[in-house]
This record gives C-alpha cells, structure tokens and sequence, in this order.
C-alpha cells in the first residue's frame, strides 16, 4: 500500500518579484526592471529548517519578504499550509498572519524605542484578538520572556536598556507571541557580536525542539547556516543555484559558486587552514537590473564556456534530494 507524502507547510513554485525602473517628471516611464527574485522553487515541511544562503544582493531577503506578502509577487505560487495565499487580500491575509512570523536583522531598529518591552511582546496579541484579560496578557508575556531566557521584570524597561542579544531575544519573543507555525529569520545573528551568535542560533534550536517550529533562515554566513539547517538552498542573482541536505552540501557540492562559498569559511585549526587551497571568486555580483544572459554566474565562474555564457542551465537533480543548475555538475 502506498502512502502520499504530506502536504509541506510551505510550498514556493516559479516565485518572482521584479521591481520596475521609472524616470523622468514624476517617475513615469519604466526604464527597466529590476528582478529581485526570478522564479525559484523551494519546499518546507512542518518542524523543519531551510537555511536561503547568498552575497547580499542575491535576492534572499526579497524573497522572505514575498513568501510572508510582505512584498507583492509578480508571478508563481505560494502555498502555505495548502492555501495559495498569493492572490489574497489584506483582509483575507489577516488571520494567517498568526501563523507566519518574522525575526528581523537588526535588533536596534526592529523594536519600538518608545514602548516598553512587555508592550513589544504582547502588541501582536492585542493586533490579533488573542489578548483577552490585563493580567492574562502580563501573564503570557512573562511566559513568553522566560522562553526566550530573559526575567520577566525586565518588561518594564526600554529596548535601549538592553544589549544587542538580548534586544534579539525580544524579538524572537515578540515573533512566538501568536503560536507561529513558521518564522522567517532575516540574518537574525549578523548584527550580533560573534560570541553572542552562537546563544542566539542555540536559542532558536531550543525553541524549534519545544514548540515543533518551521524556519525559514535566510543568511550569508554558510558556518551559521550549517549548525541550524536541515537543507539549504544557494541563490545568486534571484536564482536559486543548488538545493540540498545540510549534509550533502557540505560533503559534495556540486555548484561552483556553492564551492567557492565553501572556501570562504575559514577552518578553526590554523595549520588546516593554511594547507588548504582557496577559490577566490573573481569580480562582482552583476546588477539584477541587467543579468548576463545564460547561466547568470558565467561572469565569475572559473569553469564557463560558450554554453555557459547562452543557455541557463535548469535546476535539476543530481541525486535524491540534491538539485543544482549547472551544465556541468555530475551526476
């Protein structure tokens, strides 16, 4: 007897967001278009961590902002907990919004410095009807403070009162305070200093083992990405490049970009380190505004020919749960 596989929590097929160019009196004529993210498919089950890793300008954080309609789509489907949620309105998106959360980058800037923290913390169930009685919300704001291993007496400060982490943590309390079923994490650790990185990115981990949380962490350091991800997928220039387990990534990536992120990541051992052979990756991001035609890493890639530089290679798989678009990587 067979048994269908279940229905992912989030399902993103041919997603796009183009931006248009517009100049002159008023910003009325389309000069061009810039594309953000050109169609990328990407799955997330229940529970489980997808780490979006790339150079800044990749389009990464674009599409978590699209994936949550944050950003409008300008094609392809978004289908979360079986519902295509790309052509909803304000209203209809409304009570999903519960069930979709997001961490931002920069603690500094993501907390109101005029509220106090337990007004952060509970504002989303005031927003979303769940705050029911005065002491039931100081009660689940306590909670929600605890859970993030921070005392429930400091609600009564301002976010400046605070250190980096744990202006974090306010915000990843701030993001559970509605039960999510999935969290977007936007580089939540890159504004941190690198001996609190690693408390936060173990703080996410507890959480997601407490409370069965999807992530959706998006990244440019492939070290963070690896402690917290069960597959990751590679984007450059708005397309996603390689697609794998965590574990398969990193013992045999099959994408030249993905190889040359790999090198970038230095080891801890200094004497590996210096015997190891580096793959600088020549040159810049080219502007999605303009992307070459063909493979859009041909510009950088040390292995491009004339095939490369005309004919996009398609995402396709190379073994059972690993994808990657290049015409050259074996199978």
């Amino acid at each position: 007897m067979s048994h269908s596989q279940p229905e992912p929590l989030l399902a993103v097929r041919g997603l796009r967001v183009h931006f248009p160019v517009r100049r002159g009196l008023l910003a009325k004529r389309q000069v061009g278009t810039v594309k953000a993210v050109d169609g990328i498919d990407f799955s997330l089950a229940a529970g489980e961590t997808l780490g979006l890793v790339g150079e800044s300008g990749s389009g990464k954080s674009t599409a978590g902002l699209a994936v949550l309609r944050l950003l409008d789509v300008t094609g392809g489907d978004v289908r979360f907990e079986g519902r295509d949620i790309t052509a909803l309105g304000r209203t209809e998106m409304r009570p999903l919004r519960r069930r979709m959360q997001m961490v931002y980058q920069d603690p500094f800037s993501s907390l109101n410095p005029r509220m106090k923290v337990a007004d952060i913390v509970g504002e989303p169930l005031i927003v979303h009807g769940e705050a029911g009685s005065r002491g039931a919300r100081r009660e689940r704001v306590a909670e929600l403070l605890d859970l993030v291993g921070l005392r429930p007496e400091m609600g009564r400060r301002y976010p400046h009162e605070f250190s980096g982490g744990q202006r974090q943590r306010i915000g990843i309390a701030r993001a559970l305070a509605v039960s999510p079923a999935l969290v977007v994490c936007d580089e939540p650790v890159s504004a941190l200093d690198v001996s609190i990185q690693a408390q936060v990115v173990n703080l996410f981990q507890d959480l997601q083992a407490r409370l069965g949380l999807a992530y959706l962490f998006i990244a440019h350091d492939l070290a963070v990405v690896r402690h917290i991800s069960d597959r990751i997928a590679v984007m450059y220039l708005g397309k996603i490049v390689e697609l794998a387990s965590r574990e398969q990534l990193y013992r045999r990536p099959r994408h030249p970009y993905t190889r040359a992120l790999l090198a970038a990541v230095p080891i801890p051992n200094p004497r590996l380190e210096a015997q190891r052979s580096h793959q600088a990756l020549v040159g810049e991001i080219p502007s999605p505004l303009a992307p070459p035609p063909g493979c859009r890493f041909s510009t950088r890639c040390p292995m491009a020919t004339d095939l490369c530089r005309t004919e996009e290679p398609p995402l396709r798989d190379l073994a059972v749960g690993h994808r990657a678009a290049c015409h050259f990587a074996e199978d």
